[in-house]
């Protein structure tokens, strides 16, 4: 059984670390904005089995850092924490979530509602795409 709930930051860097930075050092994986976010875990077996940070801009909401353990991914944890902040979002006056999704997550996002914007960025390595939900339909 899955459960989910608002954990501290620093909570979030040990699988931040393992699943989205393995080249870094732990202490590495916090944000300056941590502190000024919503932060929030799956728990199963009373393990952290995923994590993501939200942020809030006004009436748009930001996700970043989301991750889920290697041991656990294709089971509907993801799906399950995307709903969950989606929903959280929504009750705090949220009108659009986005998010910079890695390339290779895209088709992820897109069958939870989310839409390209043609928006391309490389960081770290990495390529993204700028993804957003209207959350007022």
């Amino acid at each position: 059984m899955i459960y989910i709930e608002q954990i501290r930051p620093e909570l979030t860097w040990r699988l931040r670390n393992k699943i989205l930075y393995p080249k870094q050092k732990l202490n590495e994986m916090a944000m300056e904005e941590d502190n000024n976010g919503f932060h929030f875990a799956a728990f199963k077996d009373n393990y952290i089995v995923g994590v993501i940070s939200l942020f809030a801009h006004g009436e748009e909401y930001q996700f970043r850092k989301f991750a889920v353990d290697e041991s656990v991914q294709n089971m509907g944890i993801g799906g399950q924490m995307l709903a969950y902040i989606t929903d959280f979002s929504k009750t705090n006056g949220a009108k659009k979530l986005w998010c910079n999704a890695r390339v290779s997550a895209i088709g992820f996002y897109t069958k939870a509602g989310f839409e390209h914007t043609g928006k391309f960025f490389t960081r770290h390595g990495f390529d993204y795409e700028i993804l957003e939900k209207n959350l007022t339909l």
